[in-house]
């Protein structure tokens, strides 16, 4: 595809913004609003700030590497960046939506590409009941946390807390523990991407419980629902033969 009007957005380093200058000097660059797609310097956090700013306008987004992570970032560079553009491959995702309640009975949703996690406030572990499409299936989980990752998301923070890596047509969504305590053998599940999760705090005002979707924390919550928000997708570009697919292969052949 021939992309004629490239829009320029930046983070905030030193790196980033004078690659932003260079670029836009170079390949004339178009107001956002007016793009055909768009080009993010910086690293992930800069990628997931770009998608969320233009979410639910279709538009693509091509990431180049200007910062310290680049896991959804090409390779930077300041040549051929049209031809990289016509052969670039897209990658569509759904974000994950979150309903979460907090005890004032306040409802907040938000939208998350990578995962949405629930985390203990205070010092004592969180105790959480897990219902799945209406079906209560974990009375009780006593934990530090729980989440819920994309296939996009499950080589970062659920990778960490020891989830499985996802590909990204696998079709399903990664449910994990993060430091369970009890059930001590429970690993998480794998759910259908369409599954409806329903997580219930209990002992909320002894033990408080924060839900974060992507750049949205709300504290003190006391119930969260979470599901895929097919109705929105989000086209991200990469260079040919590395889409997000072979990134997510070989991070599991590598240490």
């Amino acid at each position: 595809m021939a992309y004629k009007k490239i829009a320029f957005v930046a983070s905030d380093s030193q790196e980033a913004q004078d690659a932003l200058l260079i670029l836009c000097d170079r390949y004339a660059a178009t107001p956002p609003d007016q793009a055909d797609v768009i080009v993010a310097l910086g690293g992930d956090g800069q990628m997931l700030q770009t998608i969320h700013q233009f979410m639910g306008r279709n538009i693509p987004i091509y990431g180049m590497n200007r910062g310290s992570l680049g896991f959804l970032m090409n390779e930077y560079s300041e040549d051929g960046l049209i031809e990289r553009l016509q052969k670039a491959e897209i990658t569509t995702l759904n974000p994950l939506r979150m309903r979460a309640t907090n005890m004032r009975g306040q409802t907040f949703e938000g939208l998350a590409i990578n995962e949405v996690s629930l985390l203990r406030s205070t010092r004592q572990a969180a105790k959480i009941r897990i219902t799945i499409d209406g079906r209560p299936r974990l009375e009780e989980l006593n934990c530090d946390g729980v989440l819920v990752a994309t296939p996009a998301g499950s080589t970062a923070y659920n990778l960490s807390a020891h989830g499985p890596i996802l590909p990204i047509k696998a079709g399903v969504l990664a449910l994990t523990p993060i430091s369970a305590f009890r059930p001590r053998r429970w690993r998480g599940a794998l759910l259908p991407k369409n599954a409806v999760v329903l997580f219930e705090i209990l002992e909320r005002d002894k033990r408080p419980v924060s839900a974060v979707a992507d750049m949205l924390e709300v504290r003190k919550v006391g119930m969260v629902e979470v599901s895929m928000a097919e109705d929105i997708t989000v086209p991200i570009l990469f260079d040919a033969g590395h889409d997000l697919d072979e990134r997510i292969l070989m991070e599991q052949f590598t240490d």
